[in-house]
């Protein structure tokens, strides 16, 4: 329907856009249609989403020319980097500033950045509770996100900044769920002590955000963060118990040891989970699952998450 508002989504393949779009797509009352931007239309993803009914566009976050193009006409976009491709918060902050130029060009009525907090603010270069990386940052894949604020802050198109969670889906992906040790047991590792790490199903991060479209008066320049539980180490361990039938410890694993495992990205993880441990209280603050859940009412807990995906995990 031409009266329909566009709402583009970068990374429409991914865990954040993808529910985005997929939420989009299922809303009854169609008063948004979906346009995807990818870097690659024929993947399997991109194909599977044009046959629900997304309007699959080529963009690069790294081309801003390109994203005005695909940005042009609409309403809403949602905007997210990726880190984890490439490591470097320089990169990310110049992506993110071409999205926010471009959708400043197109004169776009409505921004989400998806974005984390700048732990240089409550842990500055010089304290050394933990070590500094790449010479500028504490946590690269959240400082480079968090200093990107500014160019949506000061873009002149009306903003939302969209604080997510922990993935779940990290169990699934990214070899995060409970590993055998030497003696066969299970055990999560996390370092996390314990305190409570907030987590969220990312579909339901897609789900949260077309709220916030919904809704632009109650949110437009605020920052908004989500979580569909708030759980410790040891609640996760015993939900991963409950779900298999088979026990799962907790092992928490010292902040020092997990910087030092030496996979990609370990210093940063690492570095990652002390932040929201010795500041869980303002981690946990602004990430809140009362109004999270207001805004997806069918937003699912851990062992509601657990239930419908522990076929895709082996323990």
């Amino acid at each position: 329907m031409s009266n329909q508002k566009v709402i583009t989504v970068v990374g429409a393949t991914g865990a954040q856009g993808g529910g985005l779009v997929r939420a989009i797509l299922n809303d009854p009352t169609g008063e948004f249609s979906v346009r995807a931007v990818t870097r690659n239309a024929g993947s399997e993803k991109a194909k599977a989403l044009a046959e629900l009914g997304a309007n699959v566009v080529v963009a690069d976050v790294a081309n801003k020319d390109s994203l005005v193009k695909a940005f042009e006409g609409s309403y809403g976009i949602f905007c997210v980097t990726f880190f984890w491709e490439h490591f470097s918060p320089e990169t990310e902050m110049q992506n993110a500033k071409n999205m926010a130029e471009a959708a400043a060009e197109v004169g776009a009525k409505h921004v989400i950045w998806s974005t984390l907090e700048d732990t240089r603010k409550w842990v500055p270069l010089d304290d050394d509770r933990m070590p500094t990386l790449m010479e500028k940052y504490k946590v690269p894949h959240f400082d480079g996100k968090g200093e990107a604020d500014a160019y949506f802050v000061n873009s002149g198109v009306p903003y939302t900044l969209l604080l997510a969670s922990f993935y779940w889906d990290n169990f699934i992906y990214f070899g995060m769920g409970p590993q055998k040790d030497a003696n066969g047991k299970l055990a999560l590792n996390i370092p996390m002590g314990d305190k409570k790490l907030p987590g969220i199903a990312a579909e339901d991060i897609g789900k949260c955000a077309f709220a916030i479209f919904k809704d632009p008066d109650s949110y437009q320049g605020k920052t908004v963060g989500i979580s569909g539980e708030h759980l410790t180490g040891q609640e996760m361990a015993a939900s991963f118990s409950k779900a298999f039938n088979t026990e799962v410890a907790y092992n928490a694993v010292p902040f020092g040891v997990y910087r030092g495992l030496g996979f990609p990205g370990a210093e940063d993880l690492g570095n990652m989970f002390q932040f929201k441990h010795d500041f869980q209280e303002d981690f946990c603050g602004v990430r809140s699952v009362k109004n999270s859940k207001a805004m997806n009412p069918e937003l699912q807990s851990f062992d509601q998450w657990l239930a419908k995906h522990k076929g895709q995990m082996e323990l």
